[in-house]
């Protein structure tokens, strides 16, 4: 890479070059550039997305709640306003939107859909200024602003599903990635819920065909609003 990147006058940053092993049965990697051992890491941050040796998204899932929370916070005079619909707009561009960065690659878990519907209920009840010492309900909470249960969740399962076609029809790198399949076996016990689990839940089959799966998407998360 190294030698082929120099060709074309782009010099390679042997600093900010890492190596990550995927397989743990083998042993250290030692990989030189210039006589410098490249640094091994066991996570990296690749175009605003933490990528991890096991492929769990826990991580990068909660790194992303976080920074949307931060922003949250930022906005706290704009939630002084009385609108509500007002403020669930300027949430669900501002906020959410950073929330959601990335999200097609999510694989959602019991575990991260606790995450994510924990961290929109919070947003709620801070634009709508509701103390926690008044003890209200999730459910008052939503009526109160007109939206359906579980809405951020069902808009991250759009955004898979959309792109899930996008990939299926198109004869990519992208679709040849997610097709294909490695050699070996899976380790004994419960295996890991898998990307391509959501998409089968929602409306894999019609992908295919554009007008299908739009149908199907728009079914599959008929909870948003």
């Amino acid at each position: 890479m190294k030698t082929h990147s120099e060709r074309k006058h782009l010099i390679l940053n042997v600093k900010k070059t890492k190596v990550m092993k995927t397989d743990k049965t083998i042993g250290p990697v030692n990989i030189t550039v210039n006589n410098e051992i490249l640094e091994t890491v066991n996570k990296y941050e690749y175009l605003g997305s933490t990528v991890t040796d096991n492929g769990d998204g826990k991580i990068e899932i909660r790194r992303r709640l976080a920074i949307a929370s931060n922003k949250l916070m930022s906005m706290k005079l704009l939630w002084e306003g009385e609108s509500t619909q007002t403020k669930l707009k300027i949430l669900r561009a501002c906020v959410f939107t950073v929330a959601t960065y990335g999200c097609e690659t999510w694989t959602i878990t019991k575990a991260v859909s606790k995450l994510i519907d924990s961290f929109e209920m919070r947003c709620y009840r801070r634009i709508l200024r509701v103390s926690w010492t008044e003890h209200r309900t999730n459910e008052s909470i939503r009526n109160e602003l007109e939206v359906k249960e579980n809405w951020l969740r069902s808009y991250v399962l759009r955004q898979k599903l959309k792109y899930f076609g996008h990939l299926k029809r198109h004869d990519g790198m992208g679709r040849i990635i997610l097709e294909g399949r490695a050699n070996g076996k899976r380790k004994r016990g419960r295996p890991r819920r898998q990307w391509e689990k959501d998409i089968e839940d929602g409306a894999g089959r019609l992908a295919n065909n554009r007008d299908e799966f739009r149908t199907a998407v728009r079914g599959a998360t008929s909870s948003q609003r």
